[in-house]
């Protein structure tokens, strides 16, 4: 489960970033009073458009950003009093993969289940399942360098699932990627769902967030615009379009 209470997000500008944004204000307020929850065996789907604070909020959730206010709890443990507890939980998936090029695919799988500890016996099971499930047993054996842009992806994923996590966060996995990879990562969140784990990601893809989401947040400017089931967005929905009634509520938006 994650749980994100009351969270804010506050950055401080430079002057350098004040003149850019051709602004006299000292912080930036990314995120503001922010709460929701995702459970087990649930998809939830953060959606907005750049700049809303999506990646803010799934980089404190991944303890990798401390909230300003508020708290985030990822299976029972607080991110910011006990993040090793909470990374130990989590998985952590960007569009960004940041592979270690002169590693193998099965080197690098290897190298993050020994950093969580995985068993041998565990690591072996795992890395059979997780390469039969994305079809990676081709290029397990190249230099991540050596991979195209799908391989890199599954190859990132294999490494976000070694350790078997409870928790995982997808912060738009399918971006730019072929329609057989993204495909393979689609089944991969059903299945993910199937095994009772808590899965929250965000996308700009309405078809995905239509297909997956149990759950569904928008966020704009920082604030939360809309939160709860997937099923009672659709019942409130004023266009039949996923997509434009998702451009409807941000356009409609108070300005702050």
């Amino acid at each position: 489960m994650i749980e994100v209470k009351g969270v804010t997000k506050e950055y401080h500008l430079s002057r350098k970033e004040q003149k850019e944004a051709n602004s006299s204000d000292q912080r930036r307020l990314a995120v503001n009073d922010v709460s929701f929850t995702c459970q087990p065996g649930r998809v939830f789907s953060l959606l907005g458009p750049n700049g809303a604070g999506k990646t803010t909020i799934l980089r404190m959730i991944a303890s990798i950003l401390q909230p300003s206010k508020g708290s985030i709890s990822v299976g029972g443990y607080d991110t910011a009093t006990h993040a090793n507890e909470a990374r130990k939980q989590m998985g952590f998936l960007t569009g960004s993969t940041g592979l270690y090029d002169r590693l193998t695919v099965t080197e690098m799988v290897k190298y993050f289940a020994d950093l969580f500890e995985v068993s041998p016996a565990d690591y072996k099971a795992r890395r059979q399942r997780i390469f039969d499930l994305l079809d990676m047993h081709g290029f397990a054996n190249k230099r991540c360098s050596a991979l195209s842009t799908g391989m890199k992806q599954k190859a990132s994923i294999a490494r976000t699932m070694i350790h078997d996590p409870q928790v995982v966060v997808f912060d738009e996995p399918t971006s730019g990627l072929d329609v057989i990879t993204a495909e393979s990562i689609i089944n991969l969140v059903n299945r993910l769902r199937s095994e009772g784990k808590t899965v929250i990601f965000s996308s700009h893809n309405m078809s995905e967030v239509d297909l997956l989401a149990d759950d569904l947040a928008i966020i704009h400017r920082g604030q939360l615009l809309i939160n709860g089931t997937m099923d009672q967005f659709r019942s409130q929905m004023q266009d039949p379009s996923l997509t434009k009634e998702f451009m409807r509520i941000i356009q409609s938006a108070p300005k702050p």
